[in-house]
């Protein structure tokens, strides 16, 4: 399993751009399953790509996959061997987090959104008094631990705020409706409602002859907790006496028939389950189903809605820009993503 690259650089990255990017759909992006994405001496010397013109610079793909190595590293992992399919995989999501990069600033020019310097200082500077309290020294050796430059980081921080502008613009018209608030409420009552009930404690075993044993123990006034410890084959429960909340809906029948049917500190008769055999106890009285009023959370789900139409409003312009660049992508030898194959059709005939 291979480390993404919109994770592996660590605590700095994770708060600027590879955290948009992982949002925002990086993975897809770049045209890297262009099929007619195409190798061309075109490109600088300096440069994997050309995108609109404006060139991918091969250092910061070397900076990227150097702190990938680092990243490998600090995990003890063996970085993967160049033309392996897992150093192949790493190499391509470095090209296309760095394609849709310079896509991002391309269309951020286009919709006339800017990031200035002082936007990325003050960034910066919350980032050095959130992870190194403000000392520049520890900032610094961060930096040499995770082969980066305050000058990648800048840039990191830079393509962040573009993608937090883009979002911001492209989303700004996302709205939910009353009426779609209300339905999703009364398309999902489960989610808003808290079943029946009750405190119970059981002591599973393998066959009814046990169970009977277990409950003449108890009726001669064994330690129920104490039979479960010993005892129980739900192991998990029994560490506790066999104490667990039972909720309409989330057991096997049987059990739930007879934990909801017992009096309070009534013990049960055996009770046949697909896991053996029960002996439970009724602890408690049981509670009754409680929904929750539409009014206290409409807010909530209004919220979660509006997120979503945000977020499909975002997918769709990550994809309406990645098919955008396709034909405006020119690769440097050995950077060009490997072409989509598509099986061809096939017929049967019948014998």
């Amino acid at each position: 399993m291979t480390v993404p690259f919109v994770v592996v650089r660590n605590r700095l990255l994770l708060a600027s751009l590879l955290v948009a990017l992982a949002a925002f759909g990086a993975a897809c992006g770049g045209g890297s399953d262009s099929a007619a994405a195409p190798e061309s001496a075109e490109v600088p010397p300096d440069a994997i790509a050309l995108v609109a013109g404006t060139p991918v610079s091969k250092a910061s793909y070397d900076r990227l996959f150097e702190q990938a190595q680092k990243a490998y590293e600090s995990q003890g992992r063996e970085f993967p061997v160049a033309g392996t399919p897992e150093y192949e995989e790493l190499k391509q999501q470095a090209v296309d987090v760095l394609v849709q990069r310079v896509e991002f600033a391309l269309e951020a020019g286009l919709l006339g959104l800017e990031v200035t310097d002082a936007q990325v200082e003050t960034k910066l500077q919350e980032l050095k008094d959130q992870y190194f309290e403000g000392d520049e020294a520890k900032y610094q050796a961060e930096l040499e631990t995770l082969a980066l430059t305050d000058e990648d980081v800048r840039a990191d921080i830079r393509a962040n705020l573009i993608s937090e502008a883009i979002n911001e613009e492209v989303t700004k018209d996302a709205v939910v409706t009353d009426e779609e608030v209300q339905a999703y409420y009364d398309e999902n009552a489960d989610q808003f409602t808290t079943p029946e009930s009750r405190e119970v404690a059981h002591i599973l075993v393998e066959t009814e002859p046990e169970a009977k044993d277990l409950i003449a123990k108890l009726e001669g006034g064994a330690s129920f907790a104490k039979l479960a410890k010993e005892l129980s084959l739900d192991t998990a429960s029994g560490e506790e006496g066999g104490k667990l909340t039972a909720r309409k809906g989330e057991l096997v029948e049987p059990f739930e028939e007879a934990a909801f049917a017992l009096a309070t500190g009534e013990i049960s008769d055996p009770v046949e389950s697909e896991y053996g055999w029960h002996v439970i106890k009724a602890l408690s009285d049981v509670e009754p189903e409680v929904v929750t009023p539409f009014a206290d959370v409409q807010e909530a789900i209004r919220e979660q809605l509006l997120q979503a139409a945000r977020n499909t409003l975002m997918s769709d312009w990550v994809t309406e820009t990645k098919q955008k660049y396709e034909g405006q992508i020119v690769y440097a030898a050995g950077f060009a993503p490997p072409p989509t194959i598509t099986a061809p059709a096939t017929t049967s005939t019948a014998p």
